[in-house]
């Protein structure tokens, strides 16, 4: 599924506060109505009704099933790779940040095949029953002996002495993970679009049961994480890792056959087209007429194809010089329309194409700066908690709070902290700025990394202090284990600014039909965060450390360095966040042409510039 409950739900937290959720652009669904001849119309073929709120119960129920079985899983798994398959903090790292990467970028894949040949509900299907396998394969690891290492005694695990998983047992453990991340690949891109497919935007009604679905499903979402984070960790630290992934598991298949039972309720949407094989055209095209000159500025009347935009689209793109050699694909020439006016997709496209190409260009930049600080986030799923395993973690005398829970404080950060944020803190910078948002989308990410600097820089003074004790105190250091809430406060603020300002800026950057582009942009940073991540880690590994001296992530935490890796991680972070001043001075934001009057000129705003 995802490296960690922790980066999954938060992500998704912040996705669901900023209320960019994508809306259906055109009406999808008329009743006693249909579309035809056209690879973006789309059209009920179960029934003419939607589905409405007889079809909620199903669907929620089996999101709720469905979240609670694979955030159950994954909460506490880097604790299961370290204590019961008896793998060293690095060898956990990397199967996590190489999951994690993974299953991020599997929801493109998912989304492509959703919406050009399969559906939604045949993909939300089959890769329920891939995340179910997946479940099972895992649970499997921890029930049966022959899947796992003997247990190491008690005398063998201080000095690392015990056997790892060998390539038979570490083999079954990645296909369940692999089938989980095929699972993440159908269920993501599909879930919230196909509970809005159940609504009919043209009427009130529809448009309040939409604006419904999204209260009752966060609803959900929260009990849910707090459940994983709490009960369900619990379980696995404490009573009985078989108990803690067997009752996820069970609930996925309680979410398969709930969501079966309301197959004849649902609207069943028609596959749309996928907006990439649009891109893929711009960069054929233009690459077919690059011998051919551009005409001079004010002279473009009559050579760009420059249709009327479809039905779905809302917005207008103007024709702009930057990356003007994209322009290419749009010059008509001969034999290239038909004599019906439309062209040959492959050799002529419109201006509206290349421009939604060139906002994809746009943002890459910006998007690249994300990657890298999301690589500090990505290290609250592996060394925060190898940190809080080696320290007191007693609520009293006789509570324990699980390793894996201790994460839930950046999530209560963010659940405070954005309310403040949204009824507090933006009315009053607006009154300074008279901006609409208080600040700009750009200015809030930089914050955001910011935030990312600092809290790796308070990481390493902390895990120093946690060391130092260690040192006077061999095994578990006395230090309380909230030592640890000043960094993982301080990356709460990160991703409030930093997540929630780039769902809003690439959703404001794409036209309105490309906006499953712009959301899965969110999961490629936090996939290009994992894989970094890992590259990070190994390089460190094997270069520190020799003479004698064991290395900054040596298994052994307390006689490592990983406060120094913090602050070399606190460094690259300086870095990238002077990168992302330059690029976000440099951007240029997308304009729009109004659709009653296409001679609006070009409108590009300076993202930094006053």
């Amino acid at each position: 599924m995802v490296k960690s409950i922790k980066e999954e739900s938060r992500s998704f937290f912040l996705y669901c506060c900023a209320k960019n959720f994508q809306k259906p652009a055109s009406p999808e669904i008329k009743p006693g109505e249909g579309t035809n001849g056209n690879a973006s119309s789309v059209s009920c073929t179960k029934q003419n009704k939607p589905g409405g709120w007889k079809a909620m119960p199903y669907i929620l129920g089996n999101e709720t099933f469905e979240r609670l079985a694979t955030f159950g899983l994954s909460a506490n798994f880097m604790v299961y790779l370290m204590r019961e398959l008896h793998m060293d903090q690095v060898s956990a790292s990397n199967v996590f940040n190489i999951w994690f990467g993974i299953t991020n970028f599997a929801p493109l894949l998912g989304a492509i095949i959703s919406d050009a040949y399969a559906g939604r509900f045949r993909t939300i299907a089959v890769a329920s029953f891939a995340s179910f396998l997946g479940m099972s394969i895992v649970t499997l690891t921890a029930w049966i002996p022959h899947l796992h290492p003997a247990e190491c005694k008690p005398e063998d695990q201080p000095n690392g002495h015990c056997v790892g998983p060998n390539k038979a047992q570490l083999g079954v453990l990645l296909t369940g993970l692999g089938l989980l991340s095929v699972g993440a690949g159908g269920i993501r891109p599909c879930s919230i679009p196909f509970g809005i497919d159940q609504f009919d935007p043209t009427t009130e009604e529809g448009v309040k049961g939409i604006s419904s679905f999204f209260n009752w499903y966060y609803t959900t979402f929260t009990v849910v994480v707090l459940l994983t984070l709490t009960l369900v960790v619990y379980i696995q630290d404490s009573v009985s890792w078989v108990l803690g992934f067997g009752i996820p598991t069970l609930l996925m298949g309680s979410s398969i056959v709930l969501f079966l039972i309301g197959t004849r309720i649902y609207v069943h949407v028609k596959p749309q087209g996928s907006i990439f094989s649009s891109i893929v055209q711009v960069f054929f095209a233009t690459y077919r007429k690059r011998q051919l000159k551009l005409p001079a500025q004010g002279e473009e009347i009559g050579v760009f194809y420059d249709p009327p935009v479809k039905e779905n689209v809302l917005s207008k793109l103007p024709v702009t010089s930057q990356f003007r050699f994209l322009n290419k694909a749009a010059i008509i020439m001969e034999n290239e329309l038909q004599p019906d006016g439309s062209p040959n997709k492959w050799r002529l496209c419109s201006i509206q194409q290349v421009e939604e190409v060139k906002c994809l260009i746009r943002v890459i930049p910006i998007w690249a700066s994300g990657v890298i600080s999301f690589t500090s986030m990505a290290q609250q799923g592996t060394f925060t908690l190898s940190q809080a395993l080696k320290m007191d973690r007693h609520l009293g005398s006789k509570i324990q709070i699980p390793a894996g829970s201790i994460v839930i404080i950046s999530m209560i950060t963010i659940g405070i902290f954005l309310p403040v944020y949204d009824r507090i803190i933006v009315p009053g910078l607006r009154k300074f700025t008279k901006h609409e948002g208080g600040i700009t989308l750009l200015q809030r990410i930089g914050i955001g990394i910011f935030f990312s600097i600092l809290a790796m820089i308070v990481a390493g003074v902390m895990e120093k202090k946690r060391r130092d004790s260690a040192m006077l105190h061999p095994g578990v250091a006395p230090i309380s284990v909230f030592w640890l809430a000043p960094q993982l406060i301080l990356m709460g603020f990160c991703e409030a600014f930093n997540i929630i300002g780039q769902i809003e800026f690439f959703n404001k950057q794409f036209p309105e039909h490309m906006r499953s582009i712009a959301n899965s942009l969110l999961f490629c940073s936090l996939a290009g965060a994992s894989y970094l991540s890992s590259i990070v880690v190994n390089i460190v590994h094997h270069v520190t450390g020799g003479h004698g001296h064991p290395d900054w992530l040596t298994s052994d935490i307390n006689a490592g360095k990983l406060d120094y890796f913090y602050y070399l991680l606190a460094g690259m972070g300086a870095f990238n966040f002077l990168y992302f001043l330059y690029v976000a001075y440099h951007y240029r934001y997308k304009g729009n042409v109004q659709m009653e009057d296409k001679s609006v000129p070009d409108v590009e705003l300076n993202a930094i510039k006053p």
